[in-house]
This record gives C-alpha cells, structure tokens and sequence, in this order.
C-alpha cells in the first residue's frame, strides 16, 4: 500500500464517508461538491477536448482505438469533467479517442434513461463509421454497471458489440445482496451499507432492480466481448465484482479481475497521483489495446485463459 493510498483511504474516509450515513441523499450537495473537484487534469498535449451537449470527446491523431465512458456518481451526480483522471488517463495510454458521455440523471430523469443514452452514444459511434471491433465501453462505479448494462442491451437488440468492456468497481447489483456488503461494512473507507438501497431507489423509481439493464448481475452474459474489472478488496462492492465475474466465466467469457488491496472506490481517479491509480490505468490501457487489434475475423474463435489475481 503507498502512503498514497494511504492518504486517498483517510481523505475519504473523513470527508466522504459520513456523508452516506445521513438519512436522506443531498442531491444538489453531492452535485455541487464534485463540480469543484480541484483534481482535474489539464488537457493533455497528445489530445484536443471537445465539449458537446452529450459529453466529452478527446481526440487525437490516428486514434487506436474509441472508449466509450460512463462516469459513476450513483446515476444521481458526478459528470465527464469529475471523472477526467480517468477518462484522460485511458486517452493517453491507450492513444485512444474518447467519449465521454454526460447522460442524464435521477431522481430528473430515472432507470432507464441513463441506458438509453448510453445505448444511443454507442450507436451514434457505430454510425460515424467507427467499428465496433475498435470500440471499448468502459465505466467506474454506477457507471461500470451501466456500462455492462449497455453491452446486454446492445446484444439483446441484435447491435454488432464492442470490442472490449472495462469495469473500474461496478455497481452491478441495485438489489444490493452481494455478502461484501456486510462483510465489508466498516472496512470500506468511503461509504456506508446503508446508502446503497437509497441510492438505487431514487435511480430505479417504480422499476425492478433485479431488471438485467439496472442489474446487470441478473441478465445473460453469454456472447459479451472480454471482461477486464478492477475492484478494491475492502469495498462493499467487492462481490458485484467477484459474482459477475464468475457468471461471466461460466457463459464462456474471457475475464480479466483485478482484485487490489488497500485501496480506495474507483482508486483510478486519484490518477496521476496514487501510482496504484496509474498502474491500473496502465493495464486497463494494454487490455484495451489487446482486444482493439484482434482482426474481426479472427475474434470469435480466440480463446484466453480467464485470469485472476490479487495485487
């Protein structure tokens, strides 16, 4: 553990994890706090940033690849710019252009518009002439589960699928059964167990959160592109991780799950800081890069060991 981490475990464990033990979500507080986030990275020399009304673009020349990226914040605040230590990261490693999508919100907009816009981004690619075969969808938190969400979506319609999925600490279970959550109460330095029923009610509304596109952990993963996740060992979220991959494994999905010690929820935003934060990015880059240059007709019949380790 670097005394980086270290200090990314103890500045969230007093400043953001008393919050998800208040009564009530604080809505506008949560968006108001990561709209001043202070880390955000410039822009990198190697890429040009794009604002548009759906999101981000960061764009480069003779990209490798397109990552398609949906931030976390529970589908209720956070957004592109919030999570740029990541999406900017990924660009830089890989030399891939990005989008990051800025889809909407709840309680504003419920379960399944954040699906749909993701769904209708991943399309909007794929009709700008870019193959699937060179597109990643990639997310962290809410949005890594949104990001497998989509991948279930697309599959479910008929969409050729990308080429690659990475998963930073997906919530993939809004029923919150996963036993980490009790295991890991107390262990995890950002939230509190108890926020997470909250948190999928506003999302879901009325609908059902065992629905397969709100959580993914309950649908199908048979015919989904490879799977690398990274998750923390401490997070209540660990066993959305670990059970998703083991479902993945069992449909004859390629999984790459990284399980790290010490560190904190979605430790790649501490990026370019925390050297775990940059060592993730790093493999996430070369994961990317790997799936990105299978030739299209060579990529149904590859075959790779599922891998798991600790580090």
């Amino acid at each position: 553990m670097s005394w980086q981490s270290a200090l990314a475990c103890w500045a969230v464990r007093r400043r953001m994890r008393p919050e998800t033990a208040k009564p009530m979500l604080d809505v506008d507080r949560a968006r108001a706090y990561t709209s001043r986030r202070i880390w955000s990275p410039g822009v990198p020399k190697s890429h040009h940033l794009e604002i548009r009304s759906d999101g981000e673009w960061l764009r480069t020349a003779e990209p490798r690849s397109t990552i398609l990226y949906l931030h976390g914040g529970g589908y209720y605040f956070c957004s592109p710019r919030s999570h740029r230590a990541i999406s900017f990261g990924l660009a830089v490693r890989a030399h891939a252009d990005v989008l990051s999508v800025d889809y909407r919100l709840a309680p504003e907009h419920r379960f399944p518009a954040a699906v749909d816009d993701a769904i209708a981004a991943y399309r909007a690619l794929v009709g700008d002439e870019i193959a699937p075969r060179s597109i990643v969808i990639a997310g962290d938190s809410a949005g890594g589960g949104l990001a497998l969400a989509t991948a279930l979506a697309l599959r479910d319609a008929g969409d050729a699928l990308p080429a690659g999925i990475v998963l930073f600490s997906p919530w993939t279970d809004l029923t919150c059964s996963g036993a980490s959550m009790q295991a890991n109460e107390g262990r995890d330095p950002m939230f509190h167990a108890a926020v997470f029923p909250k948190v999928a009610a506003q999302y879901l509304g009325e609908a059902d959160a065992r629905h397969p596109y709100a959580s993914p952990l309950f649908g199908a993963f048979e015919g989904l592109p490879p799977l690398l996740i990274h998750v923390a060992d401490t997070e209540l979220l660990l066993d959305d991780s670990t059970r998703a991959a083991d479902k993945a494994r069992k449909a004859g999905v390629h999984v790459n799950l990284r399980i790290w010690r010490n560190v904190p929820h979605i430790f790649q935003i501490w990026a370019p800081f925390m050297p775990e934060a940059r060592e993730a990015l790093s493999q996430a880059a070369r994961f990317i890069d790997a799936v990105t240059s299978v030739p299209a007709t060579a990529s149904a019949g590859i075959h790779r060991p599922p891998i798991t380790s600790m580090v």
